[in-house]
Order: structure tokens, then C-alpha cells, then sequence
């Protein structure tokens, strides 16, 4: 058992509680900017109890919470919180996958004591981040990530080296990496509710539903993941998705998702010091077609409008027909140090106009767009 599995419990809202004492125990949700649009990026425990979650509307959580505390992102604050995270498992294993600013993974090797090596690690936070972490200690990654789930906050669960598809068999099926509402209700239909019913399932008789995909979640049912913990190495991409609650043919609502996304790029580059040569962007359809279209700039790109413009330009190139769209994704790539020459004109949709900083606003359709779109799951990358 030596893969750990360590999450952060709510973590930008609980470092705001943190730093706020009056607000602990209260309802405290961090998202959208201070005019009140966006989407929620993290609630506390005391949030979620009242049905807000990330990646929510900021309106709709307020709808449903209305004696929450509201805070605007500070992501230089929670990365310097991060980089103390990191620098605290880095004393037990150089071995180390971050996820995010608040997850990662560790190996620790031959011979490793997953379960000392936990409970050390989680006092380590308490006293130094006055934070708590939820910790799964497992043979494999999925393991240990689906442990780490099972008792938050501040849990830790052990998952035996040999008896892992035992532990899993009575969760639900959607517990499995890859399945989401539509994957699990192809599941349902056909009698299958809980991992070890999907542990005895052929995977051909799957491949209908799940495609290529089928053998690794039937795998990953019996508890096999053979992936390796892989530290980080210098992004190639940075990304970011949305899945959409609703499945939604506005092609208005895209465009807003593009521009919200393109803003978080900026400044993802700007805080590595990089910009992009390539923006792509994803649409994932109803039917789980999913449809790339891809621009490489003559010159590096960073500005929120540079990347904005091409994303939705390529956007207004995919023929939808009528379809329903359910995830929405911009990607930057070709990644090169701001030092590179940067483009000088370009030109996008006439209708944003731009605010003091030459960034173009949303167009006020795409806010009110944005503002009525549900979701499901948001999440970036950098790899």
C-alpha cells in the first residue's frame, strides 16, 4: 500500500474560513468576480448542506443558500497555500502527481508505510496550514483516489493491497473514473448498479455504450490500474471544461464559456510565464461525439482577447446542425516563454468591446446566457 491519495477539504473556501474566524461555520462560497456573475469554484462543508456545489451559477447558489458568506477568488493566496502543501508531502517522497492546487498523488516506493506515512502527513497540515485533508491509501491510484472520498472531511481510509475489489465491489457504479449521468444510466438499464456487478460484466458487451473505454472501466471495477504516479513535468497545455447540467444547443452560451475560459488562460500564462502558439477548442455532443477544431498563431499568443477571438471563431466553425452540446472545453498549447515575440494585431468579433485593460466584455446576450446555464463539473488542466 504505498500510493496516497491527498484532497484538500474544500480548500479556497476553508482557507477563507481559516483566515476569517467569524465565518467559520458559516456557509462560505468562493466564486464568480465582484459583480456577482460566474460560477462557484469552491463552498464549504457548511454550503454543501444547502445543495451548493462547484461549478454552480453564483446566482443559483444564492438562490439556494441565502445566508452564505460570498468571496471573490484570490488565486495568488491559494497557490502560496498550495506551494506550502506540496513542500509538505515532498518530505516523505520526491514521487509526486499535484492534480490541482489542492490534490496529488505520491508513491512512496518499495516498502513504504502508506498508513503512517498518512497519518503523519495529515497532522503535518493541521499544525502548519491549520487545514485538514482527506487522505486514500491503496496498491494503485483509483484506489486510493476513490478512498480518499469515502469519509471526507478529514478522512482516512486504508484500502488492503489484496482486497481491494472487495472494498469497492458495494459502491455505486458512478464511483468508477469515466462515468458520468449518461454512462451510469446506460448502466442501469441494463441491471448494473454497483462496482461488482461491473466487475463481472465482459467489457464487449459494453462497447455499445462506452466504446474503447470499456475494458479500462471494467478493470478499473476489479481494482486494476497500473498507471504510475507521475511527477510533474513542464506543461505542454493548459485547458480548461465544462459539462453543462442541460444539454444546450445556444451557440451564444458556448461563446460566453469560451470567453469566461479564455480570461483563466491569461492569467494561467501570465503566472508561468508563458504563452501559446495553438488554441483548441472541444465540443463534446450529446451522443458523446466529441469534435476538436484547432488555430496555430504566426506568433505567440497571451491576451484573454487573442485567445477569446480564435476560440470563438472556431467555434462558429463547427456545424452543430440542431445538436445538443454537453461539455465545452478551450485548450492553449504550443507553449513558449513570454519572452517570445507576441502578436501584434488581431482581430476579433466586432460586438465585444473592450474594457480599460483591451480585454473585450462579454456581450450582454452571452452574460445573460451564462448566467442561466447550470453545470455539472468544471475542471482545467495543465499538462
Amino acid at each position: 500500500m504505498r500510493i496516497l491519495h491527498l484532497d484538500m477539504d474544500a480548500f479556497f473556501a476553508a482557507i477563507e474560513q481559516r483566515d476569517r474566524p467569524e465565518w467559520r461555520g458559516r456557509p462560505v462560497v468562493v466564486g464568480g468576480d465582484r459583480g456577482g456573475r460566474g460560477v462557484v469554484s469552491a463552498a464549504s462543508y457548511e454550503a454543501r448542506r444547502f445543495g451548493v456545489h462547484s461549478a454552480m451559477p453564483i446566482a443559483q447558489a444564492r438562490r439556494l443558500c441565502p445566508p452564505a458568506v460570498f468571496v471573490p477568488v484570490d488565486v495568488p493566496r491559494y497557490r502560496e497555500v498550495s506551494r506550502r502543501f506540496l513542500a509538505i508531502l515532498r518530505r516523505w517522497t520526491p514521487i509526486i502527481e499535484p492534480l490541482s492546487l489542492d490534490e496529488a498523488f505520491l508513491d512512496l516506493g518499495p516498502g513504504g508505510d502508506g498508513p503512517q506515512a498518512a497519518t503523519a502527513l495529515k497532522r503535518a497540515i493541521v499544525s502548519e496550514l491549520s487545514l485538514t485533508a482527506s487522505v486514500g491509501v491503496a496498491c494503485n491510484k483509483f484506489l486510493a483516489k476513490l478512498a480518499s472520498d469515502l469519509e471526507k472531511p478529514d478522512g482516512l481510509v486504508v484500502i488492503p493491497g489484496d482486497r481491494g475489489r472487495e472494498f469497492i465491489a458495494s459502491l455505486p457504479v458512478r464511483k468508477v473514473w469515466g462515468i458520468g449521468p449518461r454512462g451510469e444510466a446506460y448502466l442501469h438499464d441494463r441491471g448494473i448498479y454497483r462496482i461488482g456487478d461491473l466487475a463481472r460484466v465482459d467489457p464487449d458487451i459494453l462497447r455499445p455504450g462506452f466504446g474503447r473505454r470499456s475494458l479500462e472501466i471494467v478493470q478499473l471495477a476489479r481494482g486494476i490500474d497500473h498507471r504510475p504516479v507521475e511527477p510533474a513535468q513542464p506543461a505542454r497545455s493548459l485547458s480548461e471544461e465544462v459539462t453543462f447540467a442541460a444539454d444546450t444547443r445556444d451557440r451564444d452560451a458556448l461563446l460566453a464559456v469560451v470567453e469566461q475560459f479564455a480570461r483563466s488562460l491569461e492569467e494561467r500564462l501570465r503566472e508561468s510565464g508563458l504563452k501559446a502558439r495553438t488554441v483548441t477548442v472541444k465540443l463534446r455532443l450529446a451522443d458523446f461525439t466529441t469534435l476538436t477544431r484547432s488555430r496555430t498563431s504566426a506568433v505567440p499568443i497571451l491576451s484573454a482577447a487573442q485567445i477569446a477571438g480564435l476560440g470563438q471563431d472556431l467555434v462558429g466553425q463547427v456545424a452543430l446542425g440542431g445538436r445538443r452540446v454537453r461539455l465545452v472545453g478551450l485548450r492553449v498549447s504550443g507553449l513558449v516563454s513570454q519572452g517570445a515575440p507576441e502578436q501584434l494585431t488581431f482581430s476579433f468579433d466586432p460586438a465585444l468591446a473592450g474594457d480599460e485593460r483591451g480585454i473585450p466584455t462579454m456581450h450582454a446576450e452571452y452574460k445573460r446566457k451564462m448566467q442561466s446555464l447550470p453545470f455539472l463539473w468544471q475542471g482545467r488542466s495543465g499538462r
